[in-house]
């Protein structure tokens, strides 16, 4: 029995989270406020799951559908409208629910002044809505708690998770559950004597959870979203700060990349390189300079069109982004030329690096038909070439033309490599 309820914990979590998927597709045909009434109508339902009905897992453990399918699907449903739209509109069934909740209290305290109660159900009975109104008010705290961390903690891992987008979304989901479940066990074990074995069961559950929510949420961005743009500001509160905060950094980012290779744009040459130097100064270490150009690149624009010769600097650029450091620069310099900064880096570990870089690059997949590419590069390092962008950047077009002039495909710096 106990495998048993596992598989249907399973079949309720995957048709709750497919169909508010659904509902959140068609939201601009029938508006995100039929997503958000379909949230918010089960609310009531997922807490009183949470403090009445638990089910049996195998070691003796036990959970409960409200929290563990119900609150995990929510939240990785408020996830996936931040992703999709911003801060601003995430925010919306939060305070809808603690607006609700408040205003179950201070009704079920009106409903305790009457003085002549008729019907079946007595006035007692309101001692239970007294204490699920209590910890539906708590859990709604916890909530806003929640997508607070949960927008920060996204921002913080998904871009160094980008090429893992799963993992940035299971550990995101992980992470906030694992601090809810602390919080919203606590007021079950005081409030309702809910025993450990069930907050224990209750946090593994929500790690399943977590993962099954990922893969529903990621499956669902591949194939059926698009980028939405967000509503217009109107409150300021912590969620607009968050969605300005990702606006702005959008933004910058956006302003910051050259629109086709999206590596950093010539515009950003100057500025950076002055800061690179400057602490290359400041720290007494090397910072090497690549000017890179692909050989006759030209042939491939005339053979092949224009479309193609820009798919293939898109693939050039993610290859020379995925060979060089983290700490290393790439600046798209002119049409196929390019300056990547590598600070701490000395001349002759720059012409082994210009070199490891040419030879990843002939090694590329390309379109159909298009031959392989090969560069050409010159370096130059600070201090001991020029201890300015512009000197760096004489000196580094000097050996690129050397480069040249010796047949192409070749490295040159002040000695070889």
């Amino acid at each position: 029995m106990p495998f048993v309820n596992i598989m249907l914990l399973i079949i309720g979590l995957v048709l709750y989270v497919a169909a508010m998927l659904g509902l959140f597709r068609w939201r601009n045909t029938l508006g995100i406020g039929t997503f958000f009434c379909a949230l918010g109508s089960i609310h009531f339902m997922e807490t009183y799951l949470a403090a009445s009905f638990y089910v049996a897992l195998p070691l003796g453990a036990s959970l409960s559908p409200g929290s563990v399918v119900m609150f995990s699907g929510k939240l990785a449903l408020l996830l996936l409208v931040y992703i999709r739209e911003d801060a601003q509109v995430a925010r919306q069934p939060i305070y809808g629910l603690l607006f609700g909740n408040l205003f179950l209290i201070a009704f079920v305290t009106v409903l305790r002044l009457h003085r002549d109660v008729g019907g079946l159900a007595g006035s007692g009975e309101l001692s239970f809505l007294d204490q699920l109104g209590g910890l539906m008010l708590w859990g709604t705290a916890l909530l806003f708690l929640d997508c607070i961390a949960m927008i920060l903690l996204y921002e913080r891992i998904s871009r160094p998770l980008r090429r893992l987008p799963f993992l940035a979304i299971w550990l995101t989901l992980a992470c906030v559950l694992t601090f809810d479940q602390a919080g919203f066990f606590a007021m079950l074990h005081l409030a309702f004597d809910v025993p450990f074995s069930a907050g224990i069961g209750g946090w593994l559950g929500k790690l399943a959870a977590a993962g099954l929510c990922a893969a529903m949420l990621l499956f669902y961005l591949d194939r059926f979203e698009m980028r939405a743009d967000g509503p217009p500001r109107r409150l300021s509160d912590v969620f607009d700060i968050l969605t300005y905060r990702q606006r702005f950094e959008e933004l910058t980012r956006a302003s910051r990349r050259d629109p086709l290779t999206q590596l950093l744009h010539r515009g950003q040459l100057e500025p950076l390189g002055r800061d690179l130097l400057a602490v290359s100064a400041t720290t007494n270490r090397p910072m090497s300079l690549l000017l890179i150009d692909i050989d006759n690149f030209k042939t491939v624009n005339d053979r092949h069109g224009h479309p193609v010769g820009d798919a293939v600097l898109r693939i050039v650029a993610d290859a020379m982004t995925d060979a060089l450091r983290q700490s290393d620069y790439v600046v798209r310099y002119g049409g196929d030329e390019f300056v990547a900064f590598a600070p701490g880096v000395s001349h002759l570990q720059a012409l082994r690096l210009a070199t490891m870089l040419r030879e990843r690059i002939a090694l590329l997949s390309l379109p159909p038909h298009v031959e392989p590419l090969t560069l050409s590069i010159g370096v130059a390092t600070a201090p001991q070439d020029a201890d300015t962008i512009s000197g760096l950047l004489t000196v580094a077009d000097q050996r690129l033309y050397a480069s040249k002039g010796s047949g192409r495909n070749t490295v040159t710096g002040a000695f070889d490599s």
